[in-house]
């Protein structure tokens, strides 16, 4: 793995099985030294593999928007078994096959996600009650399904693409395919990023270039910088303030002509 250019980026990182998301931060922030905070926007299921992305420095700063970026999954299916979990850690039962050919639902459609989960139900985490054996009732969503394609299907396996809304559980969409579990999860893109480029560190303001940018003179930056208004119309719910000397803030329409930094870099 290369060493950023800057204290502040977001590195692209391709987890592996069999360990977790936190282990990956861990590992990057004992590389990186004392004194740099380290997080991650997205966790993976320690059985999943793919890309994470490892937030250093001010890139901490800006976990929820990179977090609300689509994902594209690869992910193989073993049908006609159920798994307690949705995936192989879970204790396994013998199903009934599912048919042929699948319905595979696209568009807005009502999820509930699986009892193991990081959704918090009373303040509490789902699978922590899960596994404490306390029945859990995680409450359904709307989420959104771009693409769901069946890439093969050979006997009681079956392959699979899946993109989709953050927040989307792919070990349900399989689940409700019928008696069926992940046998097999990829994370291959996080909006722009790719698992292709794994191993690469992006500048904070590159790795934000999905929101579009509003230029202010070196006056209105340093206002910005400090919190302030500025004068300016989103193309967006949330742009990025850039003056002279680069990236100065992530701010929010408050009203017609004017900005409200949410979220600074200036200190």
């Amino acid at each position: 793995m290369a060493s950023p250019t800057s204290s502040d980026a977001v590195l692209l990182a391709d987890k592996p099985a069999g360990v977790t998301s936190h282990d990956v931060v861990a590992r990057v922030r004992r590389e990186l030294g004392r004194g740099v905070r380290v997080g991650h926007s997205g966790t993976l299921d320690p059985f999943a593999t793919g890309l994470l992305l490892v937030l250093a420095g001010r890139a901490t700063r800006v976990q929820r928007f990179l977090m609300a970026l689509p994902k594209r999954y690869e992910t193989v299916a073993r049908l006609g078994w159920t798994s307690t979990t949705g995936d192989p850690e879970g204790e396994l039962a013998p199903g009934r096959i599912p048919p042929d050919p699948l319905a595979l639902p696209t568009g807005t459609i009502r999820q509930r996600p699986p009892a193991y989960s990081a959704i918090k139900v009373g303040g509490k985490r789902a699978y922590a009650l899960a596994r404490a054996g306390e029945a859990v009732e995680v409450p359904e969503r709307d989420v959104q399904v771009h693409l769901f394609e069946q890439r093969w299907r050979e006997g009681d396996r079956a392959a699979f693409t899946i993109e989709c809304s953050s927040g989307t559980y792919v070990r349900s969409l399989i689940a409700d395919l019928g008696d069926a579990y992940c046998a097999e999860l990829r994370r291959t893109a996080i909006g722009a990023f790719d698992v292709a480029d794994a191993g690469t560190w992006v500048p904070l303001e590159d790795a934000l270039g999905f929101l579009p940018a509003v230029t202010l003179d070196a006056d209105a930056g340093r206002r910005a910088s400090h919190g302030q208004r500025v004068e300016g119309e989103a193309a967006a719910p949330v742009v990025r303030l850039v003056d002279p000397d680069g990236l100065v803030a992530l701010a929010e329409p408050r009203e017609p002509g004017l900005l409200k930094p949410v979220v600074g870099f200036r200190g």
